[in-house]
């Protein structure tokens, strides 16, 4: 595999378990090895969490949802600023994420 796929952040992610550690592996070396300092600080950084890289990248694991969820619940709460009281911001987080879909009045 070529240094330059190695080093997308996503490629590691679409890869078998052992091919993506194998690409994060080589993406590393080159960028310890590199003279750019954001490539060095990046190797760092990575090196550092690698053991937990490598676990999310084997159980599919991603923080996705939770930053959607953060951002529906940010653009629901700019839409609630007219409203008179929290509860009613809650009502309408909970009828927007909770899953709960009640019958309207009038609709089958």
């Amino acid at each position: 595999m070529d240094v330059w796929a190695c080093l997308n952040r996503r490629t590691p992610f679409a890869l078998p378990h052992a091919a993506a550690a194998d690409a994060l592996h080589r993406s590393l070396t080159w960028a310890r090895r590199c003279r750019i300092p954001a490539f060095v600080k990046l190797a760092k950084r990575v090196t550092r969490h690698h053991d937990r890289i490598l676990a999310a990248i084997e159980h599919g694991l991603s923080n996705g949802l939770i930053e959607s969820t953060n951002t529906k619940i940010r653009l629901i709460t700019r839409i609630a600023f007219g409203f008179h009281s929290t509860e009613s911001l809650i009502a309408l987080a909970m009828l927007s994420l909770g899953g709960h879909r009640p019958t309207l009045p009038g609709r089958k």
